[in-house]
């Protein structure tokens, strides 16, 4: 992996970096980051914000099928919060790469809150229409074009290079506690008291990030340098990535598992459902063990404290092989448990991809390549959902979810192969310390191995 601003070396996911070099293997503590009094304050207005961000999400889904009685009003719903960041994802990321981050957040964040009330107010008053509804989700998705490029390069601001990877697993963390949270907190409130008013909770939430990156002190931000307004950017932020193996091969890994093994809400409805018939309280659990897995993943990328590729293939094909094996377990209860360690995974994909690209990216780059990444990520499952429920459909959920697993291995191991070949890598089998040892190393050192031996 590249370990300056623009180096354009292709990565090696051996573990041999020099030892002054930000890949270097070190241990960190799991919390680092908070001690940084900014950071420390935008995760604490994320905390808050991400339970409200579920609560919305569970009670839109269910407001538009109360209105509708129509599954397919939900997905209109979602394709619709998902689309814009489709069309105008790269070109958010151009404006990012031009802005302040701070205030470009106020502004998002700001935008969303509104949006929220103004379901709210909607709801609460008996006048909400289903359109309405469809308006807001896709004004919620005009605000994350800006929003997740500037949220996700403003980390390195906060914090600066070396501790980029233990903020960013602790985002991660925060944004799966409010998994486990938001969602319950929503059901009890929409059975209790309505729809409306976990709106209203979702657009009142948006005061603590609003107010937590007003107390933040500008001076304690690692200075970046904005990128001034002018032709081609967009053109040069594509070059830029196809010209950085390890940026180009990381987008495009995730691409493949974001669009064919991370489309849950099919495989897990389909399972629970179809397979092992046991109804939305098997679905329940199979979330909620997932989301276990995943707060674990990103506890333990926190831990690790570097971002390395080789992590990263290990982990995409970790994740591929396990979502086979789940797909031929015979009964509920193995199922059910398998979901922690492929939330482990997932999240390790996640995790690793998201740090590794922010720290092989030009400052000045980093808004229009988290754009592509983010415009990857997300707009992967609502391209793919079809053609996985299609194969679930058609031949069954257990092919379907053996399908996804297959070609999140598959990716992994031919985009791993690829990195070594373009870092001059070579396999190397031998023993460490009585235990056999699978890695690559440079040629040169491979050469050497041989020769000891």
């Amino acid at each position: 992996m590249s370990t300056g601003p623009g180096a354009a070396s292709a990565p090696a996911p051996d573990g041999h970096d020099d030892p002054t070099t930000p890949g270097t293997r070190r241990k960190t503590s799991m919390f680092a980051s908070l001690k940084v009094r900014n950071y420390r304050l935008f995760f604490t207005g994320q905390v808050v914000s991400n339970i409200g961000t579920w609560m919305q999400r569970i009670a839109q889904d269910w407001l538009v099928l109360s209105l509708t009685g129509s599954s397919a009003a939900v997905g209109i719903t979602t394709a619709l919060q998902f689309l814009p960041m489709l069309l105008f994802g790269l070109y958010g990321g151009v404006l990012v790469d031009r802005l302040r981050k701070r205030p470009a957040l106020l502004v998002t964040q700001s935008s969303m809150a509104v949006t929220a009330l103004f379901l709210a107010v909607l709801t609460l008053t008996g006048h909400v229409q289903v359109w309405h509804v469809y308006v807001a989700a896709f004004a919620m998705g005009l605000a994350t074009v800006v929003d997740n490029p500037a949220r996700q390069s403003f980390v390195a601001e906060l914090v600066g290079r070396d501790q980029l990877q233990n903020a960013v697993s602790l985002n991660s963390a925060n944004f799966q506690s409010a998994r486990l949270v938001g969602p319950a907190v929503a059901g009890l409130m929409i059975t209790g008291v309505g729809t409306g008013w976990a709106f209203l909770a979702n657009g009142l939430s948006f005061v603590a990030p609003l107010s937590c990156l007003l107390l933040m002190r500008a001076r304690e931000l690692h200075a970046v340098e904005r990128t001034p307004r002018g032709k081609g950017q967009l053109r040069e932020g594509l070059h830029y990535v196809a010209g950085r193996p390890e940026l180009i091969w990381t987008i495009v890994l995730v691409g493949f598992i974001g669009t064919f093994g991370f489309n849950f809400p099919v495989f897990l409805s389909a399972f629970a459902d179809d397979v092992f018939e046991a109804g939305a309280g098997a679905y329940s659990l199979f979330n909620t063990l997932m989301a276990v897995g995943s707060l674990a993943g990103a506890l333990l990328a926190a831990r690790r404290g570097t971002a390395r590729l080789r992590v990263l293939i290990a982990a995409a094909l970790a994740f591929g092989a396990l979502e086979m094996v789940a797909a031929t377990a015979p009964e509920l209860w193995l199922f059910a448990l398998l979901m922690v360690p492929i939330g482990v995974f997932s999240m390790t994909v996640n995790v690793t991809a998201n740090t590794s690209i922010q720290m092989s990216t030009d400052p000045a780059m980093r808004g229009r390549v988290m754009a592509l990444y983010m415009m990857v990520f997300l707009g992967g499952s609502p391209v793919g959902a079809p053609i996985v429920g299609w194969v679930t459909d058609t031949y069954g959920a257990r092919a379907g979810f053996a399908a996804g697993g297959a070609v999140a291995a598959t990716a992994a191991l031919v985009i791993g192969l690829i990195l070594a070949r373009v870092g001059n890598l070579r396999l190397s089998v031998g023993w460490h310390r009585g235990h056999p040892q699978v890695r690559f190393v440079p040629r040169e050192r491979r050469e050497e191995l041989a020769r000891a031996a």
